[in-house]
């Protein structure tokens, strides 16, 4: 999971945080999100090898339904889930044991139908409801439990992909890396949304909206640790859009767009996940239906340098993609194949090697702590 600058890199320091030298001798700890309905155990938890990144499972939980994406509080001490189902739900989790996650109180109705997607900043938590094409926010209480929405932020409009674009669908919530912005990616819309969060409330107004191509379904996005570049990924079509942010302004301004897999791949693919290196050097995607790991690598100012490389996923239909915090491994949530596989980088190259797997049933994310 999915594990930048976004819901990522709070991911990644909030983990870093936690950490003593006895526990990073031990390992982190990951949080495997998995859809229940298709057979998933709900969250695994599982303990990564600092060496060899190889995970060994410890226990699950299948507390809340279909907990298709998670995310952690900043001080790590809460793990929070969607609940991609029709009428949507989100929970947060206690880690006082960080091996048995525990409810704090049910989950509570979003609001919005399907949230595939979420995010903790400020003093809320962000659903992104694929289903109904809106943005929940939900009040974080002390001690990390959830209140029901406090705004519901709906999207409008459509693209022209008459199956998957007859009205909006918000698919990720990310924060820019002040805390202050919001961007909700909209593949129903063609369009990635820009929130202002009050100071004050915390509670999201609208900023703007950016457009992209029209059909190329934007999924996610992450942002550039090191540069002014956020990277689109789009769903519809194999490719990312490159854009520069204005932190000062709010303003997402598309650059150009290009492939994550080279020219005459014939399969019909939809790119899950980007994840981008703590050094800005290289972004991988996640490609569902090639059931590959695209390599792209990047300038100095953060544009792509010629055509990706690609390897293979080790499994069927990759959900999601996530980087461990040491930069030295990369893990995919395979949701067809019902496993996680984890792959060593090249650290020149930025090339992912086959490494191990475990299974996973209908596995969807993959977060450390």
């Amino acid at each position: 999971m999915a594990v930048g600058g976004g819901q990522g890199a709070q991911d990644e320091r909030a983990g870093q945080a936690r950490q003593t030298g006895q526990a990073g001798q031990r390992g982190l700890l990951a949080y495997i999100g998995s859809f229940t309905e298709a057979g998933g155990r709900g969250i695994t938890v599982a303990r990564t090898d600092p060496g060899t990144g190889a995970l060994t499972l410890l226990g699950s939980t299948d507390a809340v339904p279909n907990p298709s994406f998670l995310a952690l509080s900043p001080g790590a001490d809460v793990l929070y889930a969607v609940g991609e189902t029709d009428e949507g739900a989100a929970a947060a989790l206690s880690l006082a044991d960080p091996v048995r996650p525990e409810l704090l109180g049910p989950p509570v109705p979003v609001r919005g139908d399907g949230p595939t997607h979420l995010a903790v900043t400020g003093s809320h938590l962000f659903t992104a409801n694929y289903g109904s094409g809106s943005v929940s926010a939900l009040p974080v209480r002390t001690g990390g439990g959830l209140g029901a929405p406090a705004a519901v932020m709906a999207h409008r409009g459509g693209g022209p992909d008459a199956d998957r674009q007859k009205g909006p669908h918000a698919h990720a919530v990310v924060p820019d890396p002040s805390g202050g912005r919001l961007l909700a990616v909209d593949l129903g819309t063609d369009s990635v949304w820009t929130y202002l969060l009050d100071p004050v409330t915390g509670l999201p107004r609208p900023h703007g909206e950016t457009p992209l191509r029209p059909g190329t379904g934007p999924r996610h996005l992450v942002f550039s640790p090191v540069t002014d570049r956020v990277y689109v990924l789009n769903e519809l079509v194999p490719s990312v859009t490159v854009c520069r942010w204005n932190g000062a302004d709010g303003v997402l301004e598309p650059l150009g767009e290009t492939r994550v897999l080279p020219p005459g791949e014939g399969v019909r693919t939809y790119p899950s996940a980007p994840v981008v290196s703590a050094d800005g050097r290289f972004l991988w995607t996640a490609n569902r239906g090639h059931d590959s790991i695209s390599v792209l690598a990047l300038d100095a100012s953060g544009d792509v340098l010629g055509l990706p490389e690609v390897v293979g996923c080790g499994g069927v239909w990759p959900r999601d993609l996530t980087l461990h915090p040491s930069g030295r491994h990369l893990y995919a949530a395979n949701e067809r194949s019902g496993d996680v596989t984890w792959f060593a980088v090249d650290p020149e190259t930025g090339t992912p090697r086959l490494a191990g797997s475990v299974p996973v049933p209908a596995a969807s994310c993959v977060i450390f702590a």
